[in-house]
């Protein structure tokens, strides 16, 4: 009787508890159905398997793990290749290839967030994510232009005008966006629209961004981009196959499959990798020179004298390494000593941003991001590296190795009217004589 007493004394307590949520809840305008949607949000449909029949069927007598091996090593190969071929193309089909690229990894991550906001049938999350995408493409795109074809801005008139009202126009596509936005709210689910928002946002951030500073790092010489995206694909490639071969020592739980001789064998080997393919760029100016355009051809041109970066240079070895080695001097380039950073990052780092990539998917029960590519999964799945890697390289460039760019000086001088730009050459006169250096330079001439 006590027993039956003090049950129903705590099922009041806990419908009294209800009923106030309840009421707190309609008083916030805050539906309960609202406040639920997190737990009802549906699973990701998974990806099928795409991989060619003509493979399934060679391969159909070996187990999965080694199927798998081959079926990935085979599109490696054939990725590689490509990504060979579309360098020899030149900068321009670099440029396109990347923005390409950043529209498919956009695509591949919205699309995941789609599957669960179609399940409501709310309106314009597609329509506004890819109209965002516009938005911020035009804007930074269209400082880049303005940054490297000045020249050519300032030539034609309505690239000029523009280029003058470049921020204003890109700030009031946003906020017509946002407008949009606000517009398609609908009861009861604003807390999911505005989750989706945020994640078309943040969307925004890690996929455009990232790219938009690949395409400066190329500008500053394909050398840039080739090797830190090669760095990373070595990493990827040997860190596989070491952990393959020699893996027993799990490396994190977001990635199961990742072990720590896996992590440390790809380390060594994208040092190694790193040191010899810069070794080898470093002495051609079509890698080494920045990406220029060409006023009077209206096209790129890749050519310069090669900075003392990319010179050859003699270093003396410490008493350690020549105690090993037996050599007292070695000639390097020096860039090949900023490769070893570039090559640590992209082992050490890097690969730090292919668990956020497990941790994300792993939230959603999906196993890859799409199945673009036989054997990898979407280019999500190959690029989660390469835009953490984009934005280490344009901070160190900035930080370790950019100086001032006279050409881009000039550029902005001639732009100038003519009683500024004298005005300007005046008090630069007048500084060099302060210094010392006109009645040198007008001794010389003489």
């Amino acid at each position: 009787m006590t027993e039956t007493v003090s049950i129903d004394t705590s099922r009041q307590k806990k419908a009294l508890c209800t009923s106030d949520s309840e009421l707190k809840a309609e008083k916030d305008g805050v539906s309960d159905s609202e406040s639920k949607v997190d737990s009802r949000i549906p699973e990701v449909p998974v990806s099928a398997d795409d991989t060619p029949e003509v493979l399934n069927k060679a391969l159909s007598g070996l187990s999965s793990r080694w199927k798998n091996w081959w079926v990935r090593g085979l599109f490696t190969l054939a990725m590689i290749t490509f990504f060979f071929f579309i360098i020899y193309l030149g900068p321009m089909v670099l440029m396109m290839i990347v923005l390409c690229v950043q529209i498919k990894c956009f695509h591949e991550i919205i699309m995941i967030g789609y599957s669960v906001y179609h399940s409501y049938d709310l309106p314009w999350f597609r329509t506004l994510s890819w109209y965002f995408l516009l938005c911020v493409n035009y804007f930074f795109y269209g400082e880049t232009v303005t940054d490297y074809f000045f020249t050519l801005v300032q030539r034609e008139e309505p690239l000029r005008i523009l280029s003058k009202y470049h921020r204003f126009i890109s700030f009031a596509l946003y906020l017509t966006g946002f407008c949009m936005f606000v517009l398609s709210l609908v009861k009861k689910h604003y807390r999911l629209q505005f989750y989706m928002f945020g994640w078309t946002h943040v969307t925004l951030l890690i996929v455009v961004t990232q790219s938009h500073l690949i395409i400066h790092n190329l500008f500053e010489g394909m050398i840039w981009f080739i090797v830190p995206i090669s760095c990373v694909i070595c990493n990827d490639i040997m860190a596989y196959m070491f952990g393959f071969f020699f893996g027993r020592t799990p490396l994190i739980k977001l990635s199961p499959k990742k072990t720590w001789e896996g992590f440390i064998g790809g380390f060594f080997a994208t040092i190694v990798f790193g040191i010899v393919l810069s070794y080898f760029m470093s002495g051609y100016r079509y890698f080494v020179c920045p990406v220029e355009f060409n006023n009077d051809s209206n096209s790129f041109q890749v050519d310069c004298q090669p900075p003392e970066l990319f010179q050859l240079q003699e270093y003396t070895l410490p008493s350690v390494l020549e105690s090993v080695t037996g050599w007292t001097t070695v000639h390097l380039y020096p860039f090949q000593i900023h490769s070893v950073a570039l090559s640590s990052f992209a082992s050490i780092m890097g690969p730090f941003g292919g668990f956020f990539a497990s941790g994300f998917k792993r939230a959603f029960k999906i196993k890859d991001f799409a199945n673009t590519i036989p054997g990898h999964g979407g280019i999500m799945d190959r690029f989660d590296c390469q835009y953490l890697m984009a934005t280490f390289v344009n901070v160190y460039i900035a930080s370790f190795i950019r100086g001032p760019n006279p050409s881009k000086v000039i550029q902005q001088l001639l732009a100038l009217r003519p009683d500024q730009q004298l005005h300007i050459f005046n008090s630069l006169k007048a500084h060099l004589v302060e210094k010392g250096l006109l009645p040198a330079l007008e001794g010389a001439a003489a």
